[in-house]
């Protein structure tokens, strides 16, 4: 806070787990409200002078910044995957998307460029200008603890803004590290802050009267919480829900193209991402086709510790307790008349016989009105819907609450254009399991993925993080003069 690090052993705690392993490797300060609110007064006393500095020179630290994240890179990764449970693969490809939304920030010179317009009417002329709202939050989820991150406050700083970083309490040490390089950029006192906290922290974050707008990425109950609560208190909120995302596999799919995709997407990151394909529609001969090979290739992923080599093709999930939910799940799916054709709830590593881990699972036959076909998971599980035709497989997508991403396998352009027209979701694949957007794009969820007006990333990043004034202008005195 205030450009200084402060250790407060008087405030309450919660672990922080290897879930590799299962132990703990830290502890992670829960803070108060009087905590809370001097990181926002550091923030809102910061504001006058980081808005004024130009944002040519605000450009130049974000370019230190990426600079120092590439040197750091691999110790980065590690961190990451120290704490979160994912390959380092996995963690590096984060860091890396993330990388490109600071080079994005880079560029806010250009991305900060306004409107005008000489003679509007005789003699007078208008221009928009952009400016900063204030003191802004990111709150993050465990999930992805460098990108998500760096979708918000690279952006929100460049801008002009100041922050205050609320990172998940499950994986506070990338947040540090992430704060501690940008301290080295040369980033003021004041102008980033970050406080580690649970719900009091959130909701005095929310409530406060000194905080203009807030960034939030978790699940879509916690998601509409937070819109409705930040929304009534006044502020600016993209809040970015949970997802049950489908991916529709035609007949005409291309096999090792079509199971290479859905093993990424169902079970990249043990499963544990908003963008994860959850269910699988295969339409007619694809369950004949596709669906053998890739529940030979779930059976076969090798799951195991990410913490030291050789590395595994997928780590454990972020807690004991959350492996055990999804365990429950996909029993109670199972119960329901699911046909399980590899099954991850009896994942075994002995070398690591602690750790919090669940093997990929396919189940088959899911009835689309279970809980298995409806509700988020957050791990390696995938169900298997049957569909007669694409329009069958479009009403099965578009039944669901969520709309965050979506995609089709297939070689014919007639199927995937129908398919891109109707589906009612943001993000859309087509031929690729993880239709996640680059920096320049926004992450663009719908329905109850997403709760707001403007996205994360892009220029609706641009736009969240500032606010437009229109200047008329009509001039007398000595111009008039001279020109008589």
């Amino acid at each position: 806070m205030n450009g200084e690090w402060t250790e407060r052993t008087d405030l309450p705690t919660s672990p922080v787990h290897n879930p590799s392993t299962g132990d703990v490797i830290a502890e992670s300060p829960l803070a108060d409200p009087t905590t809370v609110n001097e990181a926002v007064q550091a923030a809102a006393d910061a504001f006058p002078a980081w808005w004024e500095t130009p944002a040519v020179k605000r450009a130049r630290v974000m370019f230190k910044y990426r600079a120092l994240i590439e040197q750091e890179f691999d110790s980065i990764c590690a961190t990451i995957s120290l704490e979160h449970g994912k390959t380092l693969a996995e963690s590096r490809g984060e860091l890396q998307r993330g990388l490109e939304c600071v080079e994005y920030a880079c560029g806010i010179p250009e991305l900060f460029k306004g409107e005008y317009l000489e003679n509007i009417a005789r003699g007078i002329d208008c221009e928009v200008i952009r400016q900063p709202l204030g003191v802004c939050v990111g709150i993050t989820p465990f999930n992805f603890p460098a990108m998500i991150a760096m979708w918000m406050f690279p952006l929100a700083i460049s801008s002009g803004n100041t922050f205050i970083f609320k990172p998940s309490e499950k994986v506070p040490l990338t947040a540090i590290r992430l704060v501690q390089l940008l301290e080295k950029a040369g980033l003021p006192k004041g102008v980033l802050n970050l406080v580690h906290g649970g719900k009091d922290c959130v909701d005095t974050l929310l409530s406060h009267p000194d905080v203009r707008a807030i960034s939030f990425v978790g699940s879509t109950p916690v998601a509409k919480y937070i819109y409705e609560t930040g929304t009534k208190n006044g502020k600016r909120v993209q809040s970015n829900g949970g997802a049950k995302n489908h991916v529709i596999i035609m007949p005409d799919a291309d096999v090792k193209t079509s199971v290479d995709g859905i093993m990424g997407g169902a079970f990249g990151c043990a499963g544990e991402r908003c963008m994860a394909i959850a269910n699988a529609v295969c339409v007619g001969n694809a369950s004949k086709t596709v669906l053998p090979e890739l529940a030979e290739a779930a059976r076969n992923l090798k799951v195991g510790p990410t913490d030291r080599d050789p590395q595994p093709q997928m780590g454990a999930v972020i807690t004991s307790q959350h492996r055990d939910r999804v365990a429950e799940i996909v029993t109670e799916g199972a119960d329901q008349g699911g046909k399980i054709l590899s099954d991850g709830r009896r994942a075994e590593v002995p070398e690591a016989p602690n750790g919090f881990y669940l093997g990929a699972t396919v189940i088959d036959e899911v009835d689309p009105q279970s809980t298995l076909a409806e509700t988020e998971i957050f791990g390696p599980v995938l169900s298997v819907l049957r569909a007669s035709d694409l329009d069958e497989a479009l009403a099965l997508a578009n039944a669901s609450a969520f709309g965050n991403g979506t995609a089709i396998f297939t070689t014919s352009g007639s199927a995937a254009r129908e398919f891109k027209h109707r589906v009612q979701a943001g993000m859309v694949g087509i031929n690729v399991g993880v239709p996640a957007p680059m920096a320049m794009f926004p992450f663009s969820g719908w329905n109850e993925s997403f709760f707001g007006d403007l996205h994360v990333q892009g220029r609706d990043g641009v736009r969240f993080y500032t606010r437009e004034k229109t200047v008329t202008s009509r001039w007398f005195g000595e111009s008039d003069v001279w020109r008589k």
